[in-house]
């Protein structure tokens, strides 16, 4: 799990009940950014690790996967 998430929804309960300070608010907006770039992450790398086959058992993944693949070899 990630990390930062409870306190994302801490603050989110929050907001909701009673609202935030400006520093609150700051950290709320910060934490969300660094949870995107690590799901993002995630997917980028579950993307890049897949190989496409067709019925008969030739690959036929994407060229831009390929290259993706490739740069992290």
């Amino acid at each position: 799990m990630i990390v930062s998430l409870t306190r994302i929804n801490e603050l989110a309960k929050k907001a909701r009940e009673t609202g935030l300070t400006n520093a609150e608010k700051v950290e709320q907006q910060v934490l969300r950014e660094d949870y995107l770039r690590e799901i993002r992450g995630q997917v980028e790398n579950t993307v890049t690790g897949l190989t496409v086959l067709d019925p008969l058992g030739n690959d036929v993944t994407p060229e831009k996967v390929r290259h993706e693949k490739s740069l992290l070899n």
